[in-house]
């Protein structure tokens, strides 16, 4: 086992690890933080992405130790106590979700899309969320949920 020492979702976490774990596992095992899904466990689905130091990444293809130190949010570390992110609440609001299964790791792709770019195109959101695959909603409330989200960020700020 490995001692690991990381944030996650603004808390401070210790836990031991075997070498091989996952991120994913760690996530939904131990720290019971299901919100993250895992879906097709070789990195291609995206259901399973999660911000490491603000950056979007598949918790499936990261090992735990490699998170050694740094910052990780969850889709439960987006909201703020009972106030949900603007992207969460875009996506009941859009309806950017059918069956729900992909919706985590949307979020979370939405989320680091429009910290780095707070007004993309439909395009830029198209290109953002390739690594995430839906089977159910078509993307078109998806990217209306993106907007709604960069609309509603935008408006706080000012």
């Amino acid at each position: 086992m490995i001692a690991l020492k990381l944030e996650v979702n603004g808390q401070p976490v210790t836990t031991e690890v075997a070498p091989a774990t996952l991120l994913i596992d760690l996530l939904r095992g131990p720290l019971a933080l299901t919100g993250t899904h895992a879906g097709c466990d070789t990195s291609q689905c995206g259901a399973c992405t999660v911000l490491v130091d603000g950056e979007s990444v598949k918790s499936c293809s990261l090992l735990a130790v490699q998170a050694a130190g740094r910052r990780i949010t969850t889709v439960e570390g987006l909201a703020s106590g009972d106030r949900l992110h603007p992207v969460q609440q875009a996506f009941m609001d859009c309806h950017g979700l059918q069956c729900g299964f992909c919706t985590p790791g949307m979020m979370m792709t939405s989320a680091c899309l429009l910290s780095k770019n707070p007004k993309p195109s439909d395009a830029e959101i198209a290109h953002a969320l390739e690594g995430n695959l839906c089977r159910c909603t078509g993307y078109v409330n998806i990217v209306a949920a993106v907007k709604q989200a960069s609309a509603a960020i935008a408006g706080a700020q000012a």
